[in-house]
């Protein structure tokens, strides 16, 4: 299956292969996107915010409560927002797109 992430600057572009059942926050690491992920995943955090793109957002399961606390101290939040670690890649999400925000540029998300 395939994720594309669009660059914090807006005009680069990544695709990236993925299995059903990878993290979108692994997959972007993987692909060099900066995405700290500072918690590791235990939503204690908000380092690996990314913005989906809004024909794509209806196709992922809802946030958990939790996941909307922590999105509300992300920096740059929008109503499509999502903690990339808590978004589990299936076959009905092949051909999915997200923004990485531009306040994730600074980060040292890069392996």
């Amino acid at each position: 299956m395939r994720v594309t992430f669009i660059h914090a600057d807006g005009k680069g572009r990544t695709e990236a292969e993925a299995v059903p059942g990878d993290i979108l926050l692994d997959v972007a690491q993987a692909h060099l996107m900066p995405l700290e992920g500072t918690c590791e995943g235990q939503m204690a955090c908000s380092t690996c915010h990314v913005i989906v793109a809004r024909e794509d957002f209806d196709r992922l399961p809802p946030a958990s409560e939790e996941e909307e606390d922590m999105l509300d101290l992300a920096a740059g939040a929008r109503r499509t927002s999502r903690l990339s670690c808590q978004v589990v890649l299936t076959e009905a999400l092949d051909g999915l797109t997200v923004h990485i925000p531009g306040e994730s540029r600074n980060m040292q998300g890069a392996r």
